[in-house]
C-alpha cells in the first residue's frame, strides 16, 4: 500500500523534470526513428513521382516559424524528390511571412545536389530546373490568374528576373503544364487551392498540414480531392523514409528525428496517466 501511495502522490515537478528529459535528450542526441508509410502519403509521392516530363510541380510554402518544425521537413522531401527525378518545380508562396522559410529549404536542398554534381547537366539550375516566383497579393489573384497565365501573374521572380525571358517560364504557361500542386500551410490554404484552383481549373492538389488540423482535411482526401496528405510531422518522417528507400538519397531526416522525442513523451504521459488510475481504484476498493 505505501507504493501505491508513493506512486500515486508523486511530485508533479518530477514529472515535468522526467518529461522535459524525454523531450530534450533524443532532440540533443537525435536517431532516426523508422516509420511504416501510410497510404495518404504513399498517394501524394505516387502522384509526384508520376508528373510527366513536360509538366511542372509547384510547391506552395505556406507556413511560419509556429508551424515550421511539423512542415518544414515536408518541404525538404519534396524538394529532394522532384530534383531527384528531374521534375520542373515552381516555388511560391501566397504570404509574404513564409518567403524567408521557402528561400532556405530551396538554398540547402540545392546545396545538396550541386555539392555532388559532376556536369552541368546533373547539376539544379535556376531557370532551367526550377523558379522561385516568390510572392503576389492577394492570395485569389494568383491562384485564379496562373490559370490563364503564370507570367502575366508573376512578371518577376523572387529576385527580380523577368519571368518571360526565363527557360522554364516558355514551357510552363499555365496550369495546363502543370502536373501537381502541394500545399504545405498550418492553415485552411489547402482547401482555397480546391475550391479555385481544383474545381475550375482541374489542377491535382497535395497537401501537407499540420496534426492538430488534420481532421479538417481528411474528407479531401477520403473524395479524392487532395491526391494524398502528409499530416504533421509522422507524415514527413514517413515522406522522408520514401525519399531513402526509393530513391536511394541519403540526407538528413529532421522529422524521423523528431519523432522519439514524440514517442517517449506520449509514452510518459500513459505510464503515469496509468499508474494513476491504478492507483485511484486500489484506493477507492480498499475504502
Amino acid at each position: 500500500m505505501k507504493i501505491i501511495n508513493m506512486l500515486t502522490n508523486i511530485d508533479r515537478r518530477i514529472i515535468y523534470l522526467i518529461l522535459a528529459a524525454a523531450v530534450i535528450l533524443p532532440l540533443v542526441f537525435p536517431s532516426v526513428e523508422r516509420v511504416r508509410v501510410m497510404p495518404p502519403v504513399q498517394k501524394l509521392y505516387n502522384a509526384i513521382d508520376q508528373i510527366p516530363e513536360d509538366k511542372a510541380l509547384i510547391i506552395d510554402f505556406d507556413y511560419d516559424p509556429q508551424t515550421q518544425p511539423e512542415l518544414e521537413p515536408m518541404g525538404f522531401a519534396l524538394l529532394r524528390h522532384a530534383f531527384k527525378r528531374r521534375i520542373k518545380v515552381l516555388v511560391l508562396s501566397l504570404y509574404v511571412q513564409p518567403l524567408g522559410l521557402a528561400k532556405k529549404a530551396l538554398t540547402q536542398v540545392i546545396k545538396e545536389f550541386n555539392e555532388k554534381a559532376t556536369t552541368y547537366n546533373d547539376s539544379i539550375i535556376y531557370g532551367r530546373d526550377y523558379v522561385f516566383l516568390g510572392w503576389q497579393p492577394p492570395p485569389l489573384v494568383p491562384i485564379l490568374g496562373m490559370g490563364e497565365s503564370i507570367t502575366r501573374v508573376y512578371k518577376t521572380d523572387y529576385y527580380g528576373n523577368k519571368t518571360d525571358t526565363l527557360p522554364l517560364m516558355k514551357k510552363i504557361k499555365n496550369y495546363n503544364d502543370v502536373g501537381m500542386l502541394v500545399s504545405l500551410a498550418g492553415s485552411a490554404i489547402p482547401k482555397t487551392w480546391v475550391a479555385y484552383a481544383q474545381n475550375r481549373f482541374g489542377v491535382q492538389i497535395g497537401a501537407g498540414v499540420t496534426a492538430v488540423s488534420a481532421a479538417d482535411f481528411y474528407p479531401y482526401l477520403q473524395t479524392g480531392q487532395f491526391s494524398g496528405l502528409m499530416v504533421g510531422m509522422k507524415g514527413g518522417a514517413e515522406y522522408e523514409e520514401l525519399v531513402e528507400r526509393r530513391l536511394g538519397l541519403k540526407a538528413r531526416r529532421r522529422a524521423s528525428e523528431a519523432l522519439p522525442s514524440l514517442t517517449y513523451a506520449h509514452l510518459i504521459m500513459i505510464i503515469f496517466i496509468t499508474i494513476g488510475n491504478i492507483g485511484y481504484f486500489i484506493k477507492r476498493r480498499s475504502k
